[in-house]
């Protein structure tokens, strides 16, 4: 299980990620139709001013049940140890163990 505080930060930074996501996009387009090197650096300012927790790319996908963030399984939404253990027991429908 994934220390609460770590699961907290993650819940906090998609928030903020959700709240600035216009504002970034603006910004970005304002940098892309820019058309002098000074209004790029004065966009390019303003951005950086914003919160670095608000960028999607700081986001990590975590298990619903255990907060892991690695192994993570992107259609079930858990991690690796979780999903084996819920297939086994037939929590997870049309998922079979392999076998050969």
């Amino acid at each position: 299980m994934a220390k609460k505080s770590i699961v907290e930060r993650e819940k906090k930074r998609k928030l903020l990620s959700i709240k600035y996501y216009r504002l970034r996009r603006f910004l970005k387009g304002k940098i892309e139709s820019a058309d002098s090197f000074d209004k790029k650096l004065f966009f390019y300012s303003q951005l950086q001013s914003l919160p670095r927790d608000s960028s999607f790319s700081r986001l990590v996908n975590r298990c619903l049940i255990t907060g892991r963030g690695k192994g993570y399984y992107r259609m079930f939404g858990l991690c690796r140890h979780v999903l084996r253990d819920m297939s086994h027991y037939g929590y997870l429908p049309g998922v079979t163990k392999s076998s050969w």
